[in-house]
């Protein structure tokens, strides 16, 4: 079972969904893990609703931080702000399928700590 979950894994990590720029955003915010070096370049583009109507990203990461971004992208689509605040760390490690270890936690979390910086940002100035 758990070959399964590491190919789904790197198939997210070799063909990310939502991996690029986007041609109108509204906000974008940069992240980065120390610990691992992986870089996370997050744009987002909501709609009249304030909910997400698109978003991408680009970045250099471990098969676990682009897996992530690559499912956490594509789940919080149509999200509104408020939903994406109560996204929780247990399910950012369910999208992934697979026991994540303490070392790995924060290639994981990653794009859900860039997705909390978006919510910081004040949409006049578009960027943190």
């Amino acid at each position: 079972m758990h070959n399964l979950y590491r190919e789904y894994i790197l198939e997210h990590y070799k063909h990310p969904q939502n991996f690029g720029h986007l041609h109108k955003k509204d906000i974008s915010v940069d992240e980065r893990n120390s610990t691992c070096g992986d870089t996370l370049h997050l744009e987002i583009r909501f709609n009249t609703q304030g909910s997400v109507e698109d978003i991408a990203f680009t970045g250099d990461g471990c098969a676990i931080s682009r897996a992530s971004t690559s499912l956490l992208t594509e789940a919080v689509k149509q999200k509104t702000k408020k939903e994406i605040a109560q996204l929780t760390h247990k399910e950012v490690y369910d999208l992934l399928g697979v026991p994540i270890s303490p070392g790995r936690a924060q290639c994981a979390l990653l794009p859900l700590q860039a997705l909390r910086k978006v919510l910081q940002v004040d949409p006049q100035r578009k960027k943190l």
